[in-house]
């Protein structure tokens, strides 16, 4: 009867992958434990632009491949090539030697052999007087050309011999020693070495230019679309308008996410002024209904219960107001040049129609300095910062300047100031804390949260921090 292998289940399938996705994931967690310092350190170190991440990824397969065929070449080519050469020169000098040996060993005959050796063999032949050979020289470029050469001859020549391939540029010197004497022989490089470095090194940079080149001006007109959009996404988040001319360009991918990036763009204006139409609407619709109810309290004459009920319609359409104001935001009021010192001066003098104490301090670099911003809309958040600064303290100050690529507005009071732990709750909608700087019933708790949804619009924010007076100081960062 015919025995049948075993055949491992689904399940104990199942139980063997999930033992060896357990061992790789635990092979992983060691290798990351044991290297997390140098891959940290490398990490650190590397671009952090697509630009240059994209050339590394193309400039390093390309070295990667030249150091391997430059190894390849250097140990087959190069090394095949330089010891037939060396091979030959051993020989050539092996047999000038035998010659020697056979000659009678007067002025004639030597002679004779030094002009066969530079006839027949193209080797310069000295036969110097018997003495101890010279000290080697170190040999840190050719040690290629010194082995090969020092093999060669210790094989052909058997006798104790001396090379020097560094003494002279496009020469190599050999001595024998003889019995008799010293047989010096100088061979051409070209005899003994392989000598095309230079075209291969040439070859090699040549190519690598080349194609950098050509990556570098690839990558650059692949990049600029992404840029762009990069650029154009950065100014709509910061409230302006995009160029003109920007339109989906480059990859596939990228006018994909550029097409994307300009129907957002349209669902967001389309949907700010819907919303824009809808609370114009809702604005004149309840304020028609409020001055109904001011004119009817004005017909039942000055009595105590007409007063407090004026009292209460004036207190909701105050109310009313903010809620307007928190939910328009910047109405989609688009960004102009705008000076920071002349709107500074504006919200001074309105405030010091209602009676509070406002001091503007500007640099003198500040005072006219240009910046695209939403005009009505950044006067509202500084003027509720000064609003809710003059509830509380007696003096304020306004100070403006540029930090960088940054533009701050400071508003500080000498009021009793928000506890640390409070001023992040401070800018939720309705929020309101059980402090001194909370005594106005009238206060709907909107103020700093419509500045932090202007100054947010615009690309920047609003922190908190405590006044060199004592107070609150309340910082509004945008970008130039």
């Amino acid at each position: 009867m015919a025995m049948t292998p075993d055949i491992p289940d689904q399940q104990t399938r199942s139980r063997y992958g999930i033992r060896t996705a357990a061992w790789i994931r635990a092979v992983t967690a060691r290798f990351r434990r044991t290297f997390r310092g140098p891959l940290q350190w490398i990490a650190d170190r590397m671009p952090k632009g697509l630009y240059a991440r994209a050339l590394i990824i193309i400039i390093a397969p390309i070295v990667v491949l030249e150091g391997v065929i430059a190894f390849v070449f250097m140990e087959r080519h190069w090394q095949a090539v330089t010891r037939r050469l060396s091979e030959a020169t051993a020989r050539d000098i092996a047999a000038v030697i035998e010659i020697y040996e056979q000659s009678p060993h007067d002025e004639k005959s030597d002679d004779r052999i030094v002009k066969l050796a530079r006839d027949k063999l193209g080797l310069q032949l000295r036969i110097l007087p018997a003495a101890d050979l010279p000290e080697s020289r170190p040999k840190p470029f050719f040690g290629l050309l010194d082995a090969a050469l020092s093999d060669e001859i210790r094989k052909r020549v058997k006798r104790p011999f001396w090379i020097d391939t560094v003494g002279k540029s496009r020469h190599v010197e050999i001595r024998i020693k003889h019995d008799a004497a010293n047989l010096g022989f100088i061979a051409t490089r070209s005899q003994t070495y392989a000598s095309n470095s230079h075209i291969f090194l040439l070859w090699m940079v040549g190519t690598s230019v080349i194609l950098l080149t050509v990556a570098i001006l690839f990558l650059r007109n692949q990049i600029r679309p992404i840029l762009r959009l990069a650029d154009a996404a950065d100014e709509f988040g910061k409230g302006r308008s995009i160029p003109d001319d920007f339109r989906p360009r480059g990859a596939r991918e990228v006018r994909q996410a550029a097409q994307a990036f300009l129907e957002m763009r349209d669902r967001i204006k389309t949907h700010v002024d819907q919303r824009t139409a809808m609370l114009a609407g809702v604005s004149h619709d309840l304020r028609t209904v409020l001055t109904r109810f001011k004119l009817e309290l004005a017909l039942l004459g000055d009595t105590p219960e007409a007063k407090s009920l004026l009292s209460d319609v004036n207190e909701m359409q105050h109310m009313l107001e903010d809620y307007l104001a928190f939910t328009k935001g910047d109405g989609g009021e688009e960004a102009s040049p705008t000076n920071v010192g002349e709107l500074l001066e504006e919200i001074q003098a309105d405030a010091a129609v209602y009676g509070a104490d406002v001091e503007v301090k500007l640099r003198k670099k500040s005072s006219k300095v240009m910046v695209p911003l939403k005009r009505n809309a950044i006067k509202r958040a500084i003027t509720n910062l000064v609003t809710n600064a003059s509830r509380f303290g007696d003096r304020i100050v306004l100070r403006a300047a540029t930090e960088g690529a940054w533009l701050r507005i400071e508003v500080d009071d000498d009021g009793p100031g928000i506890p640390q732990t409070e001023r992040d709750n401070v800018f939720k909608p309705f929020y309101r804390i059980d402090h001194a700087r909370n005594q106005d019933k009238s206060n709907t708790g909107l103020g700093l949260a419509i500045a932090r949804d202007i100054a947010k619009s615009h690309g920047g924010d609003i922190t908190l921090g405590k006044s060199s007076m004592g107070g609150l100081r309340a910082i509004i960062c945008v970008p130039l």
